[in-house]
């Protein structure tokens, strides 16, 4: 198998990765937020992939998460790791730590979500959000590094680029939720959509604003900044696990052949234009 992975606020680069190299990769949705570094980690082939871009560049809402998914699929990826920073609703996930949610709660509004339109329907099952089995690894791999981590919960997928009111926060503590992040969604609906397992590391950079006090941008830099070495070790020790023990689908969540129920338009109806997407995330359907 091949993973992507894909590096949230304050992991730009993976100095771990060997043979290197940067691939330019259009997509039929334009171009991914950055060029993909392709190589190896721990023996097991890699795409990297910086989410806001080289320098931080991109909102959280400007991202083009069609053509980053897209562009993961194309190089061969079957499998893309998320991660990411994120607030806290819990005690039990403090500053520093790892939570690998399993259940995400969208609450973004206007982001492209899906890679299906222009004359064909689809309606992919999204009950699991993350493959168990994949998070699984990534709990495994932050034993093996000794990451604080607590496995399962919900993240809160929010616009932003602003943190939450304290009264937004507490609403969100008092309905169970358990990290609040930007970035999770449309990215894990449109991994079901390629047909890709997806998994989520949220590294805790703050109690968002449910306590008192203000999260503040100071912060919440220094904290993942002590946390990016703790996201380049839990990366590798995940790799060195999926080069023993591929990730093989279609899984619980039939993430693998998501597609095989899912669209509506009888073939016959495809406009050329709209069956071309489709085969740039679903070549297997084409075969």
């Amino acid at each position: 198998m091949k993973l992507g992975i894909v590096g949230g606020s304050g992991l730009y680069a993976l100095p771990g990765l060997k043979a290197g190299h940067r691939h330019a990769q259009e997509t039929p949705w334009g171009w991914p937020s950055d060029a993909l570094v392709e190589g190896e980690i721990a023996g097991l082939p890699v795409a990297f992939l910086p989410r806001h871009g080289a320098g931080h560049r991109l909102l959280p809402s400007e991202i083009n998460y069609r053509a980053n998914v897209a562009a993961l699929k194309a190089r061969g990826c079957t499998a893309l790791l998320s991660l990411s920073a994120c607030g806290s609703f819990t005690e039990a996930l403090p500053p520093g730590s790892l939570a690998i949610p399993h259940q995400i709660v969208d609450r973004t509004h206007g982001r492209a979500a899906s890679f299906f339109g222009g004359g064909i329907v689809a309606h992919v099952s999204l009950a699991d959000p993350v493959v168990a089995d994949f998070a699984g690894i990534v709990g495994a791999a932050a034993a093996d590094c000794g990451i604080p981590a607590v496995a399962g919960g919900t993240y809160l997928a929010i616009d932003g680029p602003r943190f939450q009111t304290r009264a937004e926060s507490r609403l969100a503590r008092a309905q169970g939720l358990d990290v609040v992040g930007m970035t999770a969604m449309p990215e894990a609906a449109l991994c079901r959509e390629a047909e890709m397992a997806y998994a989520l590391a949220a590294f805790v950079t703050d109690f968002d604003s449910w306590r008192d006090g203000a999260v503040t941008t100071a912060e919440v830099l220094a904290v993942m900044q002590a946390n990016s070495r703790a996201a380049e070790n839990l990366v590798a020790a995940v790799c060195a696990r999926l080069a023993y023990a591929p990730l093989v689908g279609p899984g619980a969540e039939g993430w693998a052949n998501a597609l095989d129920h899912a669209i509506v338009t009888p073939r016959a109806h495809w406009p050329a234009e709209a069956a071309a997407h489709v085969r740039a995330i679903a070549p297997r359907l084409f075969a």
